[in-house]
């Protein structure tokens, strides 16, 4: 087997020659060189030096002679299937009856040159490089689109999931039909916000500062001067994010409701760091705090919305969570850890 050889920096077009004559196949080369510089090209002369190059070798084209001693033209057809099946595969041979060229377009070669008319070589093998091209982009994009669906479908059901749950429970602590209006149209509002906001991020992930603004831009635009946020970059992947937007759309209502933004003396301080802990992992600690709001008395039972406050952290971002009362204003802390490219390691 001799190998062309190509320069380093070029992305190389790896051409497997199987050839026994040494003149045809030195003409066969010079004639390739019409596609430049960066081809590599593995002559092969028998059998075990032709599966050796399949076997070895990412191989971009095949180019085989039909006749050959002890090992014919469709044979190696069909190990060239076998083990290099994106390979276009061309015959280069001086006699190629009919009958013979409707058999092998049928087991699966690419094209056929004479070689009495190499000049077709050259312009054959672009050819068949393009469409080969093109295949393996048809095929990267269906598998895109068949792992989008997949995603897709496993989004939907989640999302369904808890849409069915946060029904369910709303109406359970709802107290009239108007009371579980509002409150249901203000938590699903609060996923579609979130919803929305990954939606711009293309459902890669999305910074916890951006969904607290998403969240709370209903009540920064009543109590601009009453919300204040202060925390560097921290990422959020999708169901970390969905779950956290509940979370504050949560607090948020309450705080507008019962809390520090029900008067105009009120203020909600939201801060959070990601420093390293003990182990060398980055933890985020986010506090929401509230002040100057009307005095706070711990409600005797849990609604779904306290429920949700405390429960969520867990299971979904993998932290913990604590709500207090305290007299002078609500407060929320919670602790999560993200991995080293600041991604919330959800559960």
């Amino acid at each position: 087997m001799s190998v062309q050889p190509v320069r380093a920096d070029q992305r190389v077009t790896r051409i497997v020659l199987l050839e026994d004559s040494d003149f045809d196949a030195d003409l066969i080369q010079e004639h390739l060189g019409d596609l430049g510089d960066s081809v590599e090209i593995l002559r092969a002369v028998g059998r075990s030096d032709y599966e050796q190059a399949l076997r070895t070798h990412s191989v971009d084209v095949i180019l085989c002679d039909y006749s050959l001693p002890g090992f014919d033209g469709l044979a190696a057809l069909e190990m060239a299937i076998e083990l290099a099946p994106a390979a276009p595969f061309i015959f280069v041979s001086g006699v190629l009856g009919e009958e013979i060229a409707i058999e092998s377009f049928r087991k699966g070669a690419t094209d056929y040159v004479l070689k009495q008319r190499l000049i077709r070589l050259a312009p054959a093998v672009k050819r068949a490089l393009a469409e080969a091209r093109l295949r393996e982009e048809q095929r990267r994009a269906r598998q895109q689109q068949d792992l989008l669906v997949h995603e897709l479908s496993h989004r939907v059901k989640n999302t369904l999931a808890v849409v069915a749950s946060i029904i369910r429970n709303t109406a359970r602590h709802s107290v009239s039909k108007q009371d579980l209006e509002e409150r249901l149209l203000g938590r699903i509002h609060a996923m579609s916000d979130a919803h929305a906001l990954l939606f711009e991020a293309n459902w890669t992930s999305t910074g916890l500062r951006d969904v607290l603004e998403r969240i709370l831009a209903p009540y920064q635009r009543k109590h601009a001067r009453q919300i204040v946020m202060d925390g560097g970059r921290v990422d959020l992947q999708p169901n970390s994010a969905l779950v956290l937007g509940l979370i504050i759309h949560e607090l948020g209502t309450n705080a507008a409701k019962y809390g520090a933004l029900s008067t105009p003396t009120g203020r909600v301080d939201v801060t959070w760091t990601a420093p390293l802990d003990r182990h060398g992992e980055r933890r985020v600690e986010m506090t929401w705090k509230e002040s100057g709001g009307p005095p706070v008395v711990e409600p005797e039972a849990a609604g779904f919305g306290t429920t949700l406050i405390r429960r969520s952290a867990g299971p979904e971002l993998g932290g913990q969570a604590a709500l207090t009362f305290p007299p002078d204003g609500v407060q929320f802390k919670l602790s999560f850890v993200v991995d080293e490219n600041g991604h919330s390691r959800s559960l």
